[in-house]
């Protein structure tokens, strides 16, 4: 089982919407399943029709959360020294043929937005730059082409989600 490492703050978010799920809208569903099936005909009722898919998904929901936090491995990146690439590592790039300056930080798969910068550990590029030192240059085929950047700088900054 391949652990999913994690901030903290995503673990709490995810556990707590797998209780809720569990613990509040199985029970509603539910209710309006009954509801429904009270309606009659089955064959022709939309409510009961609605509701057995609103179910379907959430159970789908609850298999899937189940899996990622029994998975869950809750990383504080502040604590990590950040001397090579590693999870919660901000890494300042340069691309070495444009001289364009880009940013990434290493996140869990569950918390990446590549449109923020924030690139899931799993990644391609991510898995190119772990263990990297400042320095280091690295090689990426992108859908884009071949590019090599040169690793400018490795830090921690905290990492903002929303």
């Amino acid at each position: 089982m391949q652990k999913e490492p994690m901030l903290q703050t995503t673990y709490k978010k995810l556990s707590e919407e797998l209780e809720h799920l569990k613990s509040v809208e199985r029970g509603v569903i539910a209710k309006v399943i009954d509801e429904a099936r009270e309606l009659g005909d089955l064959k022709e009722n939309a409510e009961y029709h609605a509701a057995k898919d609103k179910q379907g998904l959430m159970e789908a929901r609850i298999a899937e959360l189940t899996d990622i936090v029994g998975r869950a491995q809750v990383v504080d990146p502040s604590t990590l020294p950040h001397t090579r690439v590693s999870f919660g590592s901000t890494v300042e790039l340069t691309d070495q043929n444009t001289g364009e300056e880009v940013h990434y930080t290493i996140v869990g798969g569950t918390e990446s937005n590549p449109s923020k910068g924030l690139i899931s550990i799993q990644s391609p590029m991510a898995r190119a730059l772990i263990g990297k030192e400042e320095g280091d240059e690295v090689s990426l085929v992108l859908p884009s082409g071949k590019k090599t950047y040169d690793i400018e700088e490795i830090s921690y900054k905290e990492i903002i989600l929303d």
